[in-house]
């Protein structure tokens, strides 16, 4: 598996780089030759970027060796489970507050706030104690949704409403983040492998490197975007905590008024339904595969951070092979994509209920699975928010998205506490039969979620609103 690992890792970064060259000269992004003219808006956007990819740089560090320090300290695969549970129930309970708080607190106070919390959350980890991972986990529920919301939230108010720039600027942005964000996932998974074991510093290093980035990030977001703010209000920061009082009783309405249009628009147009359905069995299932990748394959020794580095870059593969795809060349509909996507995602799961057979498991063809499985999502998350943009109305978007991930997050703590009560039934051994039951339920999840694309798209054959019209789809992306 050693051997393997590096392997993969050559290959995957070599079929990214021809990828992306491919995909360049195929089909070039226009909004970047207009705004590389204007220094403003280059200035604002690399002040943005500056703390946006430190905060996600600290989140990428925590992902190799999360599960591996839960075992390194002794716990057993049921009650990781139920900090995992733990962590995506936080993750449910805090989502109306990740977005109420930037307007209580300011957005800038709510990113500092992250990094206080995300801080906090790495800490515990030092600990041993059962109690203190959950409460450290329950803190990681709560900066991983202030992370998916304030960045963001504080770019968008200040491009749109403070220095008046084209909202077609805007996808310029996140589009370079998200290059930037498949980089470092690799990357994160390098940095951690050298950390946790040629260094052999163990599995906590990665989580204590992380604290120092987002020490950093926070210093960038009090003094740079301090600095934004005051060149154009010098009396906001003094403003922020009266603001946020007064509109207090408003943002609960505000928020209440979105939940309520998002579940009208929800249940009035089944196009918004079915892709409801996709999203929460598709981002359900990685949940549970963000569990069990680790135990299925670290008792066959692989190096762990250069894994993860290879499922990140079998994502930018699935992304870059979308934006190949959907070009002026290709011009593939992103809803066959989508199909693609989840047939592909089905097949993943399919082959992990034969690799993870009790007493003649098959490593090669399990890492193979969820290299397939993350090519997968490379493309689906392209292609879901391509269609979300031309299916769901731009004001009730927030609404509607936050009904989505009730679904999902709970279909995933089902199936962590399904795990936890058969590995429990066998005596608190590990998983066996019962992760091979699960990768089983998954792909019968993919079964469903094929069928939800497929009626979807025979319901809009004729709807111009599910199809790329003119050139490409990755100006759509973010």
């Amino acid at each position: 598996m050693l051997v393997t690992a590096y392997l993969a890792i050559i290959v995957l970064l070599a079929l990214c780089v021809g990828l992306e060259l491919t995909a360049r000269r195929l089909s070039p992004f226009e909004p970047t030759q207009t705004t590389a003219a204007n220094p403003a808006f280059r200035r604002f956007q690399n002040v943005f970027l500056r703390a946006y990819l430190l905060a996600l740089w600290a989140d990428w560090l925590q992902g190799p060796y999360l599960y591996k320090l839960y075992r390194h300290y002794s716990f057993l695969e049921s009650q990781i489970a139920i900090i995992y549970v733990c962590g995506l129930a936080s993750c449910v309970l805090f989502a109306p507050i990740s977005g109420w708080l930037p307007q209580a607190l300011g957005r800038r106070h709510t990113c500092l706030l992250f990094c206080l919390s995300y801080s906090a959350c790495c800490l515990t980890k030092l600990s041993r104690d059962y109690f203190v991972l959950i409460i450290g986990r329950i803190l990681g529920g709560l900066s991983t949704s202030l992370l998916s919301t304030t960045f963001e939230a504080w770019y968008v108010h200040r491009h749109v409403d403070v220095h008046d720039f084209p909202k077609e600027w805007i996808p310029s942005t996140f589009t370079k983040a998200a290059t930037w964000n498949h980089g470092l996932a690799v990357g994160a998974g390098l940095v951690a492998n050298l950390l946790a074991e040629w260094l052999h510093l163990g599995p906590v290093a990665p989580f204590l490197l992380a604290v120092p980035c987002l020490v950093c990030c926070a210093w960038v977001v009090l003094t740079d975007w301090g600095k934004e703010e005051a060149a154009e209000r010098p009396e906001a920061d003094k403003q922020t905590p009266t603001v946020g009082r007064l509109t207090l009783s408003s943002t609960k309405a505000r928020f209440s008024r979105s939940c309520h249009d998002g579940l009208r628009c929800l249940l009035s147009d089944r196009r918004v339904m079915l892709l409801g359905g996709v999203q929460a069995l598709f981002e359900s299932v990685l949940y549970i595969f963000v569990f069990l990748w680790t135990p299925v394959l670290d008792p066959h020794g692989p190096p762990l951070g250069i894994v993860f580095s290879c499922l990140m870059a079998a994502s930018m593969v699935g992304s870059l092979m979308y934006r190949l795809a959907t070009s002026t060349r290709y011009r593939l509909q992103p809803g066959h994509v989508l199909c693609l996507a989840v047939l592909m995602a089905f097949f993943s799961f399919f082959m992990l209920t034969f690799s993870t057979a009790p007493g003649q498991p098959r490593p090669h063809e399990s890492l193979l699975a969820f290299l397939l499985l993350e090519l997968a999502c490379g493309l689906y998350f392209p292609a879901v928010g391509f269609l979300q943009g031309r299916v769901i109305p731009e004001e009730k978007r927030a609404g509607v998205l936050a009904w989505f991930r009730l679904p999902l997050h709970l279909l995933a703590c089902i199936g962590l506490l399904a795990l936890h009560g058969e590995v429990s039934g066998t005596g608190g051994g590990e998983g066996g039969s019962g992760t091979r039951h699960m990768f089983g339920g998954c792909a019968l999840m993919m079964l469903a979620a094929l069928m939800a694309v497929v009626s979807l798209f025979t319901l809009g054959r004729n709807d111009s609103d599910l199809r790329l019209e003119g050139a490409r789809g990755e100006g759509e992306m973010y």
